[in-house]
């Protein structure tokens, strides 16, 4: 099937109609065939009056509106059924009959992980989903998610910080951007190689149904979704039930069982979805793709007792732990540094594979403890 540019006014106009959704439209086209043949003179009367009725006088000047948009540069608006529609969100049973995208198109068809959370997270779940986002950016995933507060921001800026490429999927119309205090990390995500996406027409508002809605577009175009922080019944949740009706891998990340932001992950664990403490556990899964891709440009694994070499500050951190287990109190008075940067520079170290958390809130480095007890977020990358 390849529409013709004179087909996609058709399309965007019953798109338009009221009543019409993508189970509907798709219905209608396996139906009639040529969506240019429900309009003027050929609409079928057996069609439900509302329908029939704006099928006889469509909205054209709104469609020449979105025409317009198409062709200002970096937009595209891209066609279930043509070559450009990327080819994992086809595969789903409600595709959206068009996406409207700002910013590199052909991103949608690379392989992508959905990293979803929480809105209102911890500091540390926050901080996970940045670091996450930024190693596995790193080996060349393009990360995707929602732009919302928390978890999602998290994912775009670590993504963004690790100069790789992220997919934001909006709830809204692509001429406007929700939260409004995103506005600067949308851009910043099209700017910068990555892509703003939407099913929903020019001036759609954001509306709460149309953020469940979006979910499904989320986990439709990535190969799996990882799960920060969510609590029961949460849009999270929402997106890895898509993830698994729609065959991908689903990955959730375990917290402490005092936390309530803990207990959605923990429910999805206990439903099937893997287990994950490092981002190998997620390349390991993704199997035949993480060989696939491209070595990290960070510095290769060392072997356990030598890591890799740690930046100057962070190094000198290391070097006030001594040998001993320490706490991040013992760190802050050692260093004169705050609290908040200790923990900030012991998350990353720990990650790179510097240091390793012991029971207490006490941590060691790395050189005197087993292979097994290490926890290296960024380990492997190039063995894959």
């Amino acid at each position: 099937m390849t529409p013709t540019a004179e087909s996609l006014r058709h399309w965007l106009a019953l798109l338009r109609a009221p009543g019409v959704g993508p189970a509907t439209f798709i219905r209608l086209l396996d139906e009639f065939g040529d969506v240019a043949a429900l309009f003027g003179t050929g609409t079928p009367a057996t069609l439900a009056k509302p329908l029939y009725d704006y099928l006889k006088a469509p909205d054209w000047a709104a469609v020449d509106r979105d025409l317009a948009w198409a062709q200002a540069p970096g937009n595209h608006i891209l066609r279930w059924g043509t070559a450009e529609y990327p080819s994992l969100l086809a595969e789903i049973s409600d595709p959206p009959p068009l996406l409207f995208v700002h910013g590199d198109a052909a991103l949608l068809q690379g392989p992508q992980l959905a990293i979803v959370g929480s809105r209102n997270p911890t500091a540390g779940g926050e901080e996970t989903a940045h670091t996450f986002a930024a190693h596995l950016a790193d080996v060349g995933l393009t990360i995707t998610s929602g732009l919302a507060v928390g978890i999602d921001a998290a994912s775009h800026r670590g993504t963004l910080a690790a100069k790789g490429t992220t997919i934001a999927v909006m709830g809204t119309g692509l001429d406007r951007v929700y939260p409004a205090r995103h506005r600067d990390l949308a851009h910043e995500i099209a700017a910068t190689g990555g892509a703003l996406v939407s099913e929903f027409l020019l001036g759609t508002e954001p509306r709460p149904e149309n953020f469940p809605r979006r979910n499904r577009i989320i986990s439709g175009l990535s190969l799996g979704t990882l799960v920060v922080e969510a609590v029961p019944r949460s849009g999270s949740l929402t997106t890895a039930r898509h993830a698994l009706e729609q065959g991908r891998e689903v990955f959730a990340i375990p917290g402490s069982i005092h936390n309530p932001l803990a207990r959605g992950c923990h429910a999805l664990i206990r439903q099937g979805a893997k287990l994950v403490e490092t981002a190998d556990d997620i390349l390991e899964e993704l199997g035949p793709l993480a060989a696939s891709l491209p070595a990290s440009t960070a510095a290769p694994d060392q072997g356990p007792d030598n890591p890799g070499r740690a930046s100057p500050s962070h190094a000198q951190l290391l070097d006030l732990m001594g040998f001993d287990p320490v706490s991040v109190d013992q760190l802050t008075s050692r260093s004169g540094l705050t609290a908040a940067e200790v923990s900030s520079m012991l998350l990353i170290l720990e990650l790179e594979g510097h240091v390793a958390s012991q029971a207490g809130g006490r941590y060691v480095r790395s050189a005197t403890r087993g292979r097994n007890e290490r926890k290296r977020v960024g380990r492997a990358y190039v063995s894959l």
